[in-house]
């Protein structure tokens, strides 16, 4: 697709490759741009999207191009430049930067991240940001903006603390320390583990057993367990209620 990101499709399921593996996948704004306009593209018989790193790191995080003193990225905005912005225009910059992160979660798909080697910042987040992960067994996840006077900032402390909890989370992030595969796995960062010469084969074949039931159940399901966090008991109750009535409706033919 791109130089830095590779679309290939296999009937309903998409997988998308970063493809710059001799920088370990590091991410500038055009690939975060090209990352949004693959969501806002796939069509719409697509449903599962697998995400790979090319090369032996799923992503080393951001381009260290764009931290002061690395030279820059020509055309990009590096932290500098965001700095000098004022707020609101600094906001909506960080908030596009955010839709290559975001799109993952949407209902109609559903998302696996293949994570090999580095998952460093940006990177780690990016592999937060789908539903489900297959892990190398020589995966590094780090979260490493708080030690570089930063936050994590591309929509990956939500996901984060509702997979491990706060206690959890705020301790990988405020030491960027190194989560590996066992660790991962116990923790439920990482479904399930592989060899690295067997990530991809597996992968897909989560992919696949992800969307073998029939769609708008996938859809419904998905939803209802996404909600579930923010809703009070009671609240999600109503809410299985009224996805089983639609369901029940669909399979009956009385749909409207």
């Amino acid at each position: 697709m791109s130089e830095y990101v590779r679309l290939e499709r296999t009937g309903p399921i998409a997988v998308v490759t970063l493809a710059k593996p001799d920088r370990r996948n590091a991410q500038t704004p055009a690939m975060w741009r090209e990352l949004a306009g693959v969501g806002r593209s796939l069509p719409g018989d697509v449903r599962a999207v697998v995400l790979r790193g090319e090369g032996s790191s799923f992503s080393a995080g951001l381009d260290r191009r764009l931290f002061p003193g690395g030279g820059g990225v020509p055309g990009e905005a590096d932290l500098a430049g965001l700095a000098e912005m004022d707020d609101a225009e600094r906001d909506a910059a960080i908030s596009l930067f955010q839709e290559a992160f975001t799109w993952w979660r949407r209902p109609d798909l559903v998302s696996i991240a293949a994570v090999q080697g580095h998952a460093v910042g940006a990177g780690f987040q990016l592999a937060l940001a789908c539903d489900v992960r297959v892990c190398a067994e020589d995966v590094q996840f780090s979260m490493a903006e708080t030690t570089l006077g930063l936050v994590p900032d591309l929509a990956g402390t939500k996901p984060l603390v509702d997979l491990v909890g706060y206690a959890r989370a705020f301790e990988i992030c405020a030491t960027g320390r190194r989560v590996g595969a066992a660790e991962a796995l116990a923790l439920g960062l990482a479904n399930s583990v592989v060899p690295p010469e067997d990530l991809d084969k597996a992968a897909h074949e989560t992919a696949e057993a992800l969307i073998r039931a029939p769609r708008d159940a996938v859809v419904e399901t998905k939803a209802l367990l996404l909600g579930a966090t923010s809703r009070h008991y009671d609240a999600q109750r109503a809410a299985e209620r009224e996805a089983q009535g639609r369901r029940l409706k669909d399979l009956l033919g009385r749909g409207e």
